[in-house]
């Protein structure tokens, strides 16, 4: 039987509803990976949370207004979701056809950098500030180099002439990917550089080429780790923090001061948390950067061990519906990204939560999703559409 409007209730045929045609087999909705995207809703909401409670009493950020901060987040989180259904609507292999100029676009971003447009915010001068606004190019550097890579490395094998890339290719894409990254090295960010070192070893490595380039790529970049540090191309601060983490008692007072301070936030939680806006730590303003890059703190101080694994686990279940993403996808080039995308999410946050530990080195880098920033939750949530998009356009039968 038809009903209003000439659609038919059955769902079947060319006049089906609007609904039936929403959750049909074939439809977007239906083939969406809803554990990866409910998971990273879930992160941003808790980080929404930590956010407000890490800036809710300083006014020298907030002014008269304690929710300043967070409505900020909530809007970025917004917009990231906005980037997300544009990533799934143009779609990843539109997106392939882009690549030159997303990759011209970022690389003149991060040169802008470099300009007297660039800014130092927090101690990195990684920023533009343009009418008020600003925007770290180098997160969206990361995207472009996945993309790059991805686009050299699949274009014999996904058309049928070669299984593995070639030497020639892999050289290619190497060389796609270092002008971004010395560019980024050059400001100093070395926080990003280390993300992007990953994510080129983990596109390698998803992308059938010979192991001797990914040994070659250790042996290279402990080689140009040793250069940089001897060079004196790393500022001041930067050698501080790398020598803090080898000894943490060397200058508790200074460079250690934020570790430590980070260390007894998240021992102070217990299991359970003293409960969200009432950690001495978190109030008492002991961490700097709680919004940013030490907001793991705030979890592990007010939301205890419990809301810190809740974390924990979130991030584990996107990064393992990412793999079985890149494993099933049935052409390289969708497998390539995914993994870019993995390597980039699991090293960011594992350094993100070390360095809060004192496991690793103080870096500077966000917690994926979690904290307070508008350019990474942008680059992020692309991601996150990236991801969709090769599990949407991936045969059915797939």
């Amino acid at each position: 039987m038809a009903g209003t409007g000439g659609f038919s209730v059955s769902g079947y045929g060319p006049e089906r509803s609007t609904m039936s045609r929403l959750f049909a087999r074939d439809s977007i909705l239906r083939r969406l990976d809803w554990v990866i995207l409910l998971c990273a809703l879930a992160l941003s909401v808790i980080g929404s949370a930590l956010v407000y409670s890490a800036t809710r009493n300083r006014t020298e950020l907030v002014g008269d207004d304690p929710y300043a901060f967070v409505l900020k987040h909530v809007m970025n989180i917004g917009i990231g979701l906005a980037l997300m259904a544009g990533t799934i609507w143009l779609g990843h292999r539109t997106l392939r056809t882009a690549v030159p100029i997303l990759y011209g676009l970022s690389v003149f971003l991060v040169l802008l950098v470099l300009t007297p447009l660039g800014a130092t915010i927090n101690g990195a001068h990684a920023w533009l500030v343009i009418a008020g606004f600003s925007l770290q190019p180098s997160e969206f550097v990361k995207i472009t180099i996945i993309l790059g890579m991805a686009m050299l490395l699949a274009a014999r094998v996904d058309a049928g002439d070669r299984e593995h890339p070639d030497h020639r290719t892999v050289v290619q894409a190497l060389g796609l990917a270092t002008v971004p990254i010395m560019i980024v090295l050059l400001m100093p960010d070395l926080g990003s550089v280390m993300v992007m070192v990953m994510i080129v070893l983990g596109v390698l490595l998803a992308s059938g080429a010979s192991n001797r380039w990914v040994f070659g790529l250790l042996g290279a970049g402990v080689l140009g780790g040793v250069a940089i540090w001897q060079l004196g191309v790393l500022d001041d601060y930067q050698i501080a923090r790398f020598a803090a983490f080898a000894n943490p008692a060397l200058d508790p007072a200074g460079v250690g001061y934020n570790t430590n301070q980070a260390r007894i936030a998240i021992g102070s939680g217990g299991l359970t948390g003293t409960g969200l806006t009432k950690g001495s730590q978190t109030t008492g303003q002991f961490v700097p950067e709680q919004q940013t890059d030490f907001v793991f703190t705030v979890a592990g101080e007010e939301l205890g061990f419990v809301g810190a694994g809740a974390i924990l686990l979130l991030l584990g279940v996107v990064l393992w519906r990412a793999c079985r993403i890149a494993r099933e996808t049935t052409e390289l080039y969708g497998t390539i990204v995914a993994a870019g995308i993995i390597a980039w999410f699991a090293f960011q946050a594992f350094e993100n939560i070390g360095m809060t530990l004192g496991i690793m080195p103080v870096a500077g880098l966000p917690l994926p999703f979690v904290s307070y920033g508008g350019s990474s939750m942008f680059a992020v949530w692309v991601a996150v559409g990236l991801l969709q998009s090769i599990k949407v356009e991936r045969p059915l039968s797939a």
